[in-house]
């Protein structure tokens, strides 16, 4: 299955490459807005600043090549900072509007833990067959400062100083805040998952 994947400057491209070419990824690795438009499924990778992979999205204007595949019903996967994106808004040193192909935001996370959260959580699963084949309660890698918490397309959520969201699915839209990439066999398998999903 061909799978575009966004070459964003602010990810992990080069380590996500390679765990989806693993599992079986017809992989094209692009910038170009017209690409990306017309592309059968994508993977929105992201790390560090929301402000500064929203407004890479925007100079680019990958974010309306984004909207308009989703529109047409493209398969897309948001990863880390790339699912929070997907959110109507992050809360990230001010507020910046994200993609708004999930409802929700995105806040920093309270409590007394550290942020960022970094290392091993356990998800729970709530629906999808994104993570079929997955078993309940597994461990993901997770680097995070911010989350989503209990919105409407939430289907699975972990535990960091309260419940927040740990991956959502609006349609055919799929987001994960942890890195399957660094996930060992499980992660890996939700890639498969997403790569072989229709």
């Amino acid at each position: 299955m061909e799978v575009t994947l966004i070459d964003s400057p602010v990810a992990n491209v080069a380590n996500i490459a390679r765990a989806l070419r693993h599992v079986g990824a017809d992989l094209r690795i692009t910038r170009d807005p017209q690409t990306i438009a017309d592309a059968d499924k994508i993977v929105l990778p992201g790390v560090g600043s929301f402000i500064a992979a929203m407004q890479w999205l925007r100079e680019q204007r990958i974010d309306e090549a984004i909207r308009h595949a989703a529109s047409n019903g493209t398969s897309l996967l948001g990863i880390c900072v790339g699912h929070q994106l997907l959110f109507d808004i992050s809360h990230e040193m001010g507020a910046t509007a994200g993609l708004g192909l999930v409802r929700g935001e995105v806040r920093k996370f309270n409590g007394s833990l550290p942020v960022p959260q970094i290392g091993w959580n356990r998800v729970v699963v709530l629906r999808s067959s994104l993570f079929e084949g997955i078993a309940e309660a597994t461990p993901f890698y997770f680097v995070n400062s911010y989350a989503a918490t209990s919105v409407p397309s939430e289907i699975a959520r972990a535990e960091y100083g309260g419940t927040f969201t740990a991956a959502v699915q609006n349609g055919k839209i799929f987001g994960v805040q942890f890195h399957p990439e660094k996930s060992s066999e499980a992660g890996l398998r939700l890639l498969r998952n997403f790569v072989q999903w229709t």
